[in-house]
């Protein structure tokens, strides 16, 4: 009983060092992102004179809004596509026995290794023999190197451990490959494809290497990009409340994106649960 209590009265101390840790970075971005002038420099996190005026700058100076939704764009299109290649060659690895399907996996790990920097000049070629430099394509062809092999490990693992009988069952009612695929496993896989769908968004919504090298025109970029280029009235002036504004802003749909699929998560492995 002592025991318990020691780890209970160590537990909570950790428990509060870790929120404080983890939260600080995005409370004081907040804190600063509402000052100006000399009150950037307080390293107190109350604000006596919140204003605005960063945040309005962002989108009346600059494209803002429109970086935003290049982002958005582009880490839907790569989650969408991501999945949808993935779900299909899960089915053909995780449940089709074929000679070098070992091999195919290890490729396909080894892929996602390597840093971005070591693929960046064969995906510039890539790029300008397709003819989509500095277009959103550019972007969804060059994500897809990130995204593609973890999804594919992921839902090959998921689809692997799916029971014989559901395949046996569908293929005896007639049910073709194609539908069997993305009417029955889909949803039994609904889980763990949000799980890494969600990773998913995140690495190309924060994707910068590759967005800053495949485009050019301001209205073409990501704000991971958009946020690199951030200046002040003087070119040799730091836009420190500028600078906070915009991660914030950018940090805040992806809070919100984590917090629901959370839930979604959870209620997805309960409904999913097997009774004993």
């Amino acid at each position: 009983m002592k025991r318990h209590n020691g780890w209970t009265l160590l537990y909570w101390p950790l428990v509060a060092l870790i929120v404080a840790v983890s939260v600080f970075p995005l409370l004081y971005a907040v804190s600063t992102s509402l000052k100006q002038g000399a009150a950037l420099f307080s390293p107190t996190l109350w604000v006596d004179a919140p204003t605005l005026a960063n945040y309005v700058g962002l989108f009346w100076q600059q494209s803002f809004g429109r970086n935003l939704l290049n982002s958005a764009m582009v880490a839907s299109g790569v989650v969408l596509l991501s999945l949808g290649v993935s779900l299909l060659a899960a089915w053909s690895l995780g449940r089709v026995n074929f000679r070098g399907r070992g091999v195919l996996m290890l490729t396909i790990l080894a892929a996602s290794m390597f840093p971005q920097v070591a693929v960046l000049s064969g995906m510039y070629e890539l790029v300008l023999a397709l003819g989509v430099y500095d277009t959103p394509g550019a972007l969804l062809l060059a994500d897809m190197v990130i995204t593609l092999p973890f999804t594919v490990w992921v839902l090959v693992t998921f689809m692997s451990q799916l029971p014989k009988e559901v395949e046996e069952a569908a293929m005896m009612d007639g049910l073709g490959l194609l539908t069997l695929i993305f009417r029955i496993f889909m949803p039994l896989l609904w889980p763990a494809m949000v799980a890494t769908g969600l990773l998913a968004f995140i690495a190309a919504w924060n994707e910068f290497l590759f967005a800053l090298t495949f485009t050019i025109s301001p209205e073409h970029r990501t704000v991971p990009v958009a946020i690199a280029l951030v200046t002040g009235g003087n070119s040799y002036e730091v836009p420190w409340g500028s600078l906070m504004a915009a991660s914030v802003i950018v940090t805040v749909p992806l809070l919100l994106l984590v917090i629901y699929f959370q839930r979604h998560i959870v209620a997805g492995l309960t409904a999913g649960s097997v009774k004993g």
